[in-house]
């Protein structure tokens, strides 16, 4: 073989050969897929670490009935991490959240306002609310042992005593409140003064509202 040849077949195995490991190394390496921060996910795919008591998947709640199929807890990806955020804080103390309601369909809100068609208890769908937005959540706070945190009230009383502004309050109580929203807000949650336990993520107030469904299968 001439040394001409000779050249060109070496070079050519050569380039096959990088060529060959290249796209091996390609396929070997994982291909990482960005989620939208606004996309609408599960909750519990993303962490074990939250206690839940979905109020409207039950007759529990102050409409006395059972509007969702079941209990999820959807958020968009961007409330999720905030979320986790507060919730890894509050591990820190020995607390976890404990969630009532995440992302309300609204479809969810319309079958709310057909039972109480009353905007001092239920947003009025045509104007949507935050829960339907994708970046709200009640909440309220469980100690190590699961026993849920004295706040007060109850979730959804609608008196006069459920809001931050009510100073009446026993000191221990006041205490959590104030340990409650000192952490939430730390992580990008505003408050909602008539209910200690809504708050809303304040990069999702200009999200649309949205009747994004899940599977309950």
């Amino acid at each position: 073989m001439s040394q001409f040849f000779k050249f060109f077949f070496v070079a050519g195995f050569l380039f096959w050969n990088i060529s060959s490991n290249a796209q091996n190394e390609a396929y070997a390496s994982p291909i990482k897929q960005e989620i939208a921060d606004t996309t609408f996910v599960n909750l519990k795919d993303f962490s074990s670490d939250f206690v839940y008591d979905m109020k409207y998947a039950t007759e529990d709640n102050f409409l006395k009935a059972k509007v969702y199929d079941c209990a999820e807890c959807f958020l968009r990806l961007k409330t999720v991490q905030a979320l986790i955020a507060a919730n890894n804080d509050f591990k820190k103390k020995g607390f976890k959240i404990k969630l009532y309601d995440c992302y309300r369909p609204l479809s969810i809100q319309k079958k709310m306002w057909e039972i109480v068609s009353n905007p001092k208890y239920v947003a009025d769908p045509k104007k949507g609310s935050i829960h339907n937005r994708g970046g709200a959540v009640d909440i309220s706070l469980v100690d190590a042992a699961g026993k849920e945190v004295e706040m007060g009230t109850t979730f959804d009383f609608f008196g006069i005593e459920a809001s931050h502004n009510y100073t009446e309050l026993p000191k221990e109580v006041k205490a959590n409140r104030k340990f409650l929203k000192k952490i939430m807000i730390k992580n990008g949650f505003n408050s909602f003064d008539s209910e200690w336990w809504h708050y809303n993520l304040k990069t999702g107030l200009k999200d649309k509202v949205a009747n994004q469904k899940w599977d309950c299968n």
